[in-house]
């Protein structure tokens, strides 16, 4: 067997070790586009559709990639990567004139079709944290280079996490450094209503050629509204779809992921074409860092010791963090008062998490896990054991023991789990928050989330 077969070999069982430890999606996503194209003693050549594939890769599997190929003299895993060329489009017959196609086209964004992005939204401006570190990535690097990567990005999360911010982001920066490319940034609920203004005026075909032949970048915000409006959702199916076969850049935004979208198969299969991403919650140090900033942008000087306290009380929308500045600017300007703890705890009472009131379930624990270490929830019910999914199992496991006045048998059954192995996991977890300060933050805010839903 040569060195190279035996490279060759060493890829597939790479692929074959990363796709036992990654879900379908990420596997589908990242690691299939990527092509051996040539192998010797001392180095691979990988081909990758773009730079972002590439970083993915070496962020991600740096160390299994040394455990399976060559290393270099640093110890870097010695590979060498070429970005794919672009794929030509074929070329179509000329279609046979049309009244349609007589009618002469607009040269610049007609103005019934335009949403403003906002000018503070940039990305100079997105505070990066672990739970949107990933989204921000895949955007910038679309933004980069747009088309030529994952089209649609289908952006899912929580109100008030950024989904928006990032969307402008994007518009921005294309619209200053691609300044030929047109880009079109619009809420589903305008494009229904444009919908309806066109077929009210006649001039639905007008529409249609602008979104599906004009257009070089489509943002679409709050997709979800889409939801039980059957004629709509077929024409934005129809125009992502003419868009996707373009290799236009489409970006989309929810606070479902698709398939819990109320939408047909066909939309549903569109938008997990490309890249679905998921906006988590910001930990307690991005919500610091989002609290400093804002305060700054306010001429603000918020004490450390407070920025902690506010963000240790609001968690679950970084909207709420900007009002919470807003209102702390307003009391102490006009009443002329320090920003002290008491003065916060006043300022903010209304903001601050409520304390849970209600009864709390386990499908509200597993709801809360799976959002905050970002994990399906079918997988904290299922038997993985993987340390991505066996870690935030015994998470549940320990908040429902601490939380449910249940017995264990009862615990177990809804865990599917002996009472046993729910008292292992809450003994494994009590030891390592006292060790682990980022997983003690993480099941507070995973308490915190569940108390919000409770109250």
């Amino acid at each position: 067997m040569t060195l190279a077969t035996d490279t060759r070999q060493s890829w597939s069982q790479f692929l074959e070790y990363v796709k036992k430890h990654c879900s379908a999606t990420a596997y589908g996503n990242w690691l299939s586009p990527i092509k051996l194209t040539e192998a010797t003693e001392d180095t691979v050549t990988l081909e990758v559709p773009n730079i972002f594939v590439k970083e993915y890769l070496l962020s991600n599997y740096k160390k299994d990639l040394c455990a399976f190929f060559p290393v270099d003299k640093m110890g870097e895993p010695s590979i060498k990567f070429v970005i794919a060329p672009p794929v030509p489009q074929k070329a179509s017959a000329p279609k046979q004139p049309t009244p349609d196609s007589i009618t002469p086209q607009p040269t610049h964004v007609p103005r019934d079709y335009v949403v403003d992005l906002n000018p503070n939204y940039i990305f100079d401006n997105f505070i990066e944290g672990p739970s949107n570190q990933f989204v921000k990535s895949a955007a910038w690097g679309i933004a980069q280079h747009p088309g030529q990567s994952y089209s649609p990005l289908f952006i899912f999360g929580g109100v008030g996490l950024g989904k928006t911010h990032v969307l402008h982001s994007v518009g921005h920066h294309v619209r200053k450094h691609h300044p030929k490319l047109k880009v079109q940034c619009i809420t589903t609920e305008q494009f229904i209503n444009d919908l309806v203004d066109s077929l009210r005026n006649k001039s639905v075909d007008k529409m249609k050629r602008y979104y599906r032949n004009e257009i070089d970048v489509l943002l679409i915000d709050d997709i979800q509204f889409l939801e039980n409006r059957l004629n709509f959702e077929e024409e934005i199916s129809n125009t992502i779809e003419a868009l996707i076969n373009q290799k236009k850049q489409i970006i989309i935004t929810s606070d479902k992921p698709p398939s819990q979208l109320k939408l047909s198969e066909r939309l549903t299969a569109r938008m997990e074409w490309g890249l679905v991403a998921h906006m988590g919650v910001p930990e307690l140090e991005t919500r610091v860092a989002i609290l400093q900033y804002k305060a700054q942008m306010k001429g603000l000087d918020i004490p450390q010791n407070i920025a902690f306290y506010i963000a240790e009380h609001i968690y679950n929308n970084v909207r709420q963090l900007e009002g919470a500045i807003n209102k702390l600017s307003a009391h102490s300007r006009l009443l002329n008062l320090e920003i002290t703890e008491n003065m916060v705890e006043r300022a903010l009472r209304e903001m601050f998490q409520a304390p849970h009131q209600e009864r709390i379930s386990v499908e509200q624990i597993l709801k809360s896990v799976a959002s905050v270490f970002d994990v399906r929830i079918n997988d904290l019910k299922g038997t993985t054991r993987t340390k991505e999914i066996a870690l935030p199992r015994q998470v549940a496991m320990y908040l429902a023991c601490k939380l449910i006045n249940e017995s264990l048998q009862m615990l177990g059954a809804s865990f599917g789990k002996t009472h046993s192995t729910l008292l292992h996991a809450r003994k494994s977890i009590e030891q390592k928050i006292q060790k682990d300060d980022h997983l003690r933050r993480r099941v507070d805010m995973v308490e915190r989330n569940i108390a919000a839903s409770a109250a």
